[in-house]
């Protein structure tokens, strides 16, 4: 863990205005609140479309000495991804239905306290997920909760209770268990699973802990196996409670990369975010990919 002295001059603030089905006026005008006179604070709000060049674009244009993230973890993913060659510290401010690396990271929910944290100066340099032209900070999928957040993407209902509402037809709707072919640590295992997941952290974003050995500054990651569809496991995951029996779940460590096939297209998600159908994913560890704002 790392602890910054830079003066804290230029303060961007990047909102995702339709994470957590909450109205985030009330973050802007606390951050307003918590600057102080001298720190030139810009607000700048994600639309679905192009966000990466556009907020690259801002970030040249603009010059910030911090970044702070309101959203889900698909959000801060994102804007990660922006700053990738900015050697900036990423402030997180939890404003999505689910904030899985915000828990991970123990980042406290309230907002106030956690703009405190977000503009503090201990840092921790984190690890990503090079997937294919993305990146991954928590936790990317293949399989039945891919299709969970496909469904539950389209809907107008979000939070935790959307997603409990798109679960049960996809449940029952869904074609798993699917084949797959994984390629890993110099083996290559057949398998078949509901889902086959890739860790950077330890809890799914319903707080849910998956991956009990998943460090997000390890230079490793793990690749989640689950290999049966039992709908009480699924809809437990809402709570928080997930049995690692090894009958449910298959936990490979790795620092090499991955590739994951499967013989016709099924549904991917990477840190929340819907990525659509594919057949393949190639899956690597980049070491220090990002500073994260974790104490004062």
């Amino acid at each position: 863990m790392d602890k910054m002295e830079t003066k804290i001059k230029k303060v961007l603030l990047v909102i995702n205005p339709v994470s957590g089905d909450t109205d985030k006026q009330s973050i802007i005008d606390t951050v307003k609140d918590f600057m102080a006179q001298n720190i030139n604070l810009s607000i700048h709000k994600t639309t679905g479309t192009n966000d990466i060049d556009k907020l690259e674009k801002k970030l040249q244009e603009f010059q910030p000495d911090r970044v702070l993230v309101a959203g889900g973890d698909g959000t801060i993913k994102m804007v990660a991804q922006a700053c990738e060659n900015e050697n900036l510290i990423i402030g997180i401010l939890p404003a999505g239905s689910a904030n899985g690396l915000a828990t991970d990271l123990e980042l406290p929910m309230d907002c106030e306290e956690a703009i405190s944290i977000a503009m503090g100066k201990k840092t921790i340099k984190m690890d990503a997920l090079r997937i294919g032209d993305s990146i991954g900070l928590h936790i990317s999928d293949l399989g039945i909760n891919a299709e969970l957040i496909d469904k539950y993407s389209d809907s107008a209902v979000r939070g935790r209770f959307g997603y409990l509402l798109n679960s049960i037809p996809t449940l029952w709707e869904t074609e798993s268990p699917y084949q797959f072919s994984i390629s890993i640590n110099g083996l290559k295992k057949e398998v078949e699973a509901v889902m086959v997941a890739f860790a950077n952290s330890k809890k799914f974003g319903t707080g849910a802990l998956v991956n009990p050995n998943g460090e997000i500054d390890d230079g490793k990651f793990e690749v989640l196996i689950f290999k049966e569809l039992d709908v009480l496991r699924v809809l437990q995951t809402l709570n928080g409670n997930i049995d690692l029996d090894s009958n449910f779940v298959e936990i490979l460590q790795t620092t090499a990369e991955v590739r994951v096939t499967t013989a016709k297209p099924i549904c991917f998600q990477i840190d929340g975010e819907p990525s659509g159908k594919t057949t393949e994913v190639i899956v690597s560890i980049i070491p220090n990919y990002i500073k994260i704002a974790v104490g004062k």
